[in-house]
C-alpha cells in the first residue's frame, strides 16, 4: 500500500495515466509539446519531471496550444493523441504522434492530423477498442462557430486514419451540462474516456464550463453491439461526479487500475480554491467503487483524509 492525500502537490490539467506491465506512465502537455514520465507507484506519478517526448515546430498548423494528450498502446506501438493549433483556437484539430522506439518515455514523431471528412474543430480525442475494432471519440463543433462542444465517434482503419462519417454521441442537453455557459460562452461535452469492468463498457465525459466551479462528469453506457449506432449508447441524466467544499470544477479524468487489476482509480484535475478556473487546477486520484455493475465515483476527498493505492 502507498499513502497520499488529495490534491497532489503539482498543478495539472487534463491528466492521462496508463499502466503497462508494472509501470505507470503519466502523459501531459508542456505548452507546445508533450512529456511522459513513469513511476512504480500511482501515488508518485507526478513527483518528477517527465522526459520531453515531442516539441512542436516553431510555426504551422500544429505549432501551438497542445491540449489533453493521451498515451495509448495499439498493436504493440505507442501513440499519443493530442489537440494542437496554429495559435488560433478555431484551428484546433487532433493529431497523432508515434513513438520512435518501444520506450513510451522516448522520442515521438508526428504522423499527422486525424480527422473525419468534415475537418471541423476537434479536441480531446480518445481511442475505444470494441471487439478488435478501433473507434475515435472526440469533442468537436458541428460547424465553424464555437456554439457547443459535441461528442462524436468514427471508425478507425488504423491508428491515424478515420474511415467513416462522424456520428453524434452526446450534446449538452441537461441543465447540469450547461452551467456557466451563458453570455455567448459555448455549452460543453468534452474529455471522453472509456471505463470497462466485468464485461460492461462506460464512457465518462466532462460537462459545463471548464473555466468554472461547475465543471463535472457525466456518464454513458455502451449497451448495444455497434458503437456507431446512437441507440447502442445509454446516457445517464445526472452528473456522476461534481464539486464540493474540497474540490471545485472536478473533471477531465482518466482511469487506470492497480497492478493486479483488482481496483480502478480515477485521475482528474480540480481546483482546491473556488473561482481559480484554468489557472488553479491540481491533480487528484481517487478509488472507483462499483454498485450493481455501475461505477460509483463518490465525492472529492478532504485534504485531511489519508488515501491508499495498491502498489
Amino acid at each position: 500500500m502507498k499513502t497520499y492525500r488529495n490534491p497532489l502537490p503539482q498543478h495539472a490539467a487534463d491528466p492521462w495515466v496508463i499502466l503497462d506491465g508494472d509501470t505507470y506512465y503519466y502523459c501531459y502537455s508542456i505548452g507546445n509539446g508533450v512529456a511522459v514520465t513513469k513511476s512504480d507507484s500511482l501515488a508518485d506519478i507526478s513527483r518528477k519531471e517527465g522526459a520531453v517526448s515531442y516539441r512542436a515546430p516553431e510555426d504551422g498548423m500544429y505549432s501551438k496550444e497542445y491540449w489533453a494528450p493521451e498515451l495509448h498502446k495499439i498493436n504493440g506501438w505507442w501513440y499519443i493523441y493530442v489537440a494542437a493549433d496554429d495559435g488560433r483556437n478555431e484551428t484546433h484539430r487532433m493529431y497523432c504522434l508515434k513513438a520512435k522506439t518501444d520506450d513510451p518515455t522516448g522520442e515521438y514523431e508526428m504522423l499527422g492530423k486525424i480527422s473525419d471528412d468534415t475537418n471541423k474543430w476537434a479536441i480531446d480525442g480518445t481511442v475505444f477498442n470494441c471487439d478488435g475494432e478501433h473507434y475515435f471519440i472526440w469533442s468537436g463543433w458541428k460547424g465553424d462557430e464555437n456554439v457547443a462542444q459535441i461528442l462524436y465517434i468514427a471508425h478507425m482503419s488504423d491508428p491515424v486514419t478515420i474511415d467513416t462519417k462522424r456520428i453524434l454521441l452526446s450534446y449538452p442537453e441537461y441543465e447540469w451540462e450547461k452551467r456557466c455557459c451563458t453570455n455567448g460562452l459555448p455549452t460543453i461535452n468534452e474529455g471522453p474516456v472509456i471505463l470497462k469492468r466485468n464485461g460492461r463498457t462506460f464512457l465518462v465525459y466532462s460537462a459545463s464550463g471548464s473555466w468554472s466551479d461547475e465543471y463535472c462528469l457525466g456518464l454513458m453506457e455502451f449497451i448495444g453491439n455497434d458503437p456507431m449506432d446512437i441507440n447502442s449508447w445509454k446516457k445517464y441524466d445526472y452528473p456522476v461526479f461534481e464539486k464540493n467544499e474540497y474540490c471545485y470544477g472536478p473533471g477531465h479524468c482518466s482511469f487506470t487500475t492497480s497492478k493486479d487489476g483488482s481496483e480502478d482509480y480515477m485521475i482528474f484535475h480540480g481546483n482546491p480554491v473556488s473561482g481559480t478556473g484554468w489557472g488553479g487546477r491540481r491533480l487528484f486520484i481517487q478509488h472507483v467503487t462499483w454498485e450493481n455493475g455501475i461505477p460509483n465515483f463518490g465525492a472529492p476527498t478532504s485534504p485531511d483524509e489519508e488515501l491508499t493505492v495498491l502498489d
